[in-house]
């Protein structure tokens, strides 16, 4: 696939259903290169929302990005600015390694999208928490003071959120 042609339909599907989306990854899905050239238009604010929602899906099919690959992504955190584009990459977080160099890039981006006002967004923050003291230790002791503290948050879908965070820990202890 040429990088050109993605982006090109990546400019047709921006702002359509789900299904358009869809369809731009079934027919890219095989390209092992995908993930990749993803992460490299998240710099666009044109094409940060479809490129988001195509690298969450193909990271949950199983296409992974090394420390090097995801780099870019890290970097281009600070400006994504639509709650659907973070979202998405908060969604990704899962699937991504967090390398040493990436750590505070990552650590400001959460700070934001936890101080922001969608409530998903700052449900999917307390997860990328979790997933950074997961990978990087030092992080454990304040993430647990901010779950404790999320509980306390008005919003249910944060609650909901951070419950099934806590189940995970359990899981990781036991």
């Amino acid at each position: 696939m040429v990088m050109e042609d993605l982006k090109r339909e990546l400019e047709t599907v921006a702002g359509q259903p789900v299904a358009d989306l869809q369809a731009v990854y079934d027919r890219h899905s095989e390209d092992p290169a995908l993930a990749t050239e993803l992460v490299s238009f998240l710099v666009d604010p044109e094409l940060q929302k479809p490129a988001s929602w195509l690298l969450r899906r193909s990271l949950e099919a199983g296409q992974r990005l090394n420390v090097i690959e995801a780099r870019p992504l890290f970097r281009s955190l600070s400006g994504l600015k639509d709650w659907e584009t973070r979202l998405q990459i908060l969604q990704s977080l899962p699937y991504l390694t967090i390398g040493k160099r990436d750590v505070k890039l990552l650590e400001a981006f959460l700070r934001d999208c936890l101080a922001g006002d969608n409530k998903f967004v700052r449900a999917w923050a307390y997860n990328g928490f979790h997933e950074l003291a997961l990978q990087h230790e030092q992080f454990q002791s304040e993430v647990d003071q901010l779950l404790a503290q999320a509980l306390e948050d008005g919003a249910a879908s944060i609650k909901a959120r951070v419950r099934n965070i806590l189940k995970q820990q359990l899981k990781h202890q036991g």
